[in-house]
């Protein structure tokens, strides 16, 4: 898990430097190609709903999780079936680790290391399958879709429900941390109370920062992760239903 944050932590950041430049053109491969599409997009939909850019960013978002609604369901359902394999061999496992402490020469941990490869092997466990890939693929988009929505002068301009836009909400960054707690609070149904512990620090530090970014940004990016949220509370429930496991 930490290093699946640290890939993606370093993958925003590293998206973050391609981000468009103020007032700037077609600038960089990411903006050209994932972000420029998405401006393209919401304009196109806008206009569709009579120039209402916060419908447009509800379809957009919404479309777009859709797309990747399958590779997620997928993402889940491999990561339930590696658990639930991890799960079985975890006396194996735990035996193997105490005796690795204990191992007093590199030719001892290196049988152990052996050992433990073997019990993958026969168990058909692949650490991989747990869903990183999948997530990494997926950043360009997501990302892209923020940077849209970010960098578009359009959006900037209009207004929809009670907030404008362009400015911020302080009731839109409140939702939009909501919405992500209780995706957390979703994300725990059968999980494991000692996992639960594991998962606490991870799992609040989305609603956490998305709310203390929401606070000082305009309130199109809290309409954004609003309704993203929602639509993953909506998913993680479908996924839980379909393919949780006892572990």
């Amino acid at each position: 898990m930490k290093r699946l944050v640290s890939i993606v932590v370093l993958f925003s950041l590293a998206l973050a430097g391609c981000s468009p430049a103020q007032g700037g053109g077609n600038q960089g491969f990411f903006n050209h190609y994932f972000v420029q599409p998405f401006v393209s997009a919401i304009k196109i939909v806008a206009e569709a709903f009579g120039e209402n850019y916060g419908i447009a960013i509800i379809v957009i978002t919404l479309a777009v999780r859709f797309v990747l609604m399958p590779l997620m369901l997928k993402t889940y359902k491999n990561g339930q079936d590696m658990r639930v394999k991890m799960a079985a061999v975890k006396p194996e496992m735990n035996d193997i680790q105490s005796r690795m402490k204990e191992a007093k020469t590199q030719e001892e941990k290196q049988k152990l290391q052996s050992e433990m490869m073997e019990i993958y092997k026969t168990h058909n466990i692949n650490p991989m399958n747990m869903g990183c890939l999948p997530i990494v693929i997926q950043m360009p988009i997501f990302m892209g879709v923020y940077y849209a929505i970010r960098s578009s002068e359009e959006i900037a301009t209009h207004s929809f429900l009670w907030f404008n836009l362009g400015e911020t909400d302080m009731t839109m960054a409140i939702i939009a941390g909501v919405m992500y707690f209780i995706q957390y609070r979703v994300s725990l149904i059968g999980i494991p109370e000692e996992q639960q512990k594991q998962m606490k620090l991870i799992g609040l530090l989305s609603p956490i920062m998305i709310l203390i970014i929401s606070f000082s940004t305009p309130s199109a990016l809290p309409l954004y992760w609003a309704v993203g949220g929602l639509f993953l509370i909506i998913q993680t429930l479908i996924s839980k239903r379909l393919y949780n496991q006892a572990i």
